[in-house]
């Protein structure tokens, strides 16, 4: 099955993001700089739809994890709506459950400002995404740990040997 998009419109105060089709790795780039530009905007509410998403990867999930602390750390609303029992249950096997409220309903989506996916990531901002989506899975619950140490230091092998090839 093929990746799907992600859609982000918003601004200022309220963000609302829109999964559709599979939410994986592949689709996360306007995600990533989303979750990214939240250290340095002020902003009340961020609504992820997910009524559209067939699923998530754990990369895409460790990047709505840091929309989530960036959230909570500035006392801002985060809810994910219409999410499906899979991925709830993918959400909750995380240990998720606790940075999200989970509502049901419309999202209003403004003028989109970013639509993915936006083509292929270069392998470094790739493989640093998958390696920051991972190790804050690993922060928020303990027992992702045993779960993605592996994949941290496979991606992290990967990384050092990127950073070291010669452009």
């Amino acid at each position: 099955m093929s990746s799907g998009e992600t859609i982000i419109s918003g601004g200022g105060d309220r963000y609302a993001v829109k999964a559709i089709g599979r939410a994986t790795f592949e689709c996360v780039a306007p995600l990533r700089d989303l979750a990214k530009t939240l250290d340095t905007v002020d902003f009340r509410q961020i609504d992820i739809d997910l009524a559209d998403c067939q699923g998530m990867d754990s990369t895409y999930m460790g990047v709505l994890a840091m929309m989530a602390l960036r959230a909570k750390k500035i006392n801002a609303e985060i809810a994910i709506y219409n999410a499906s029992e899979l991925n709830r249950n993918s959400l909750f096997g995380l240990g998720l459950k606790r940075l999200f409220q989970f509502k049901s309903g419309p999202v209003a989506m403004e003028e989109q400002n970013s639509v993915g996916p936006a083509g292929p990531a270069d392998q470094i901002t790739h493989a640093t995404t998958v390696l920051e989506a991972h190790k804050t899975l690993m922060d928020v619950d303990k027992g992702n740990v045993s779960k993605f140490e592996k994949v941290v230091d496979f991606v992290q092998k990967d990384l050092d040997r990127l950073n070291r090839k010669p452009e």
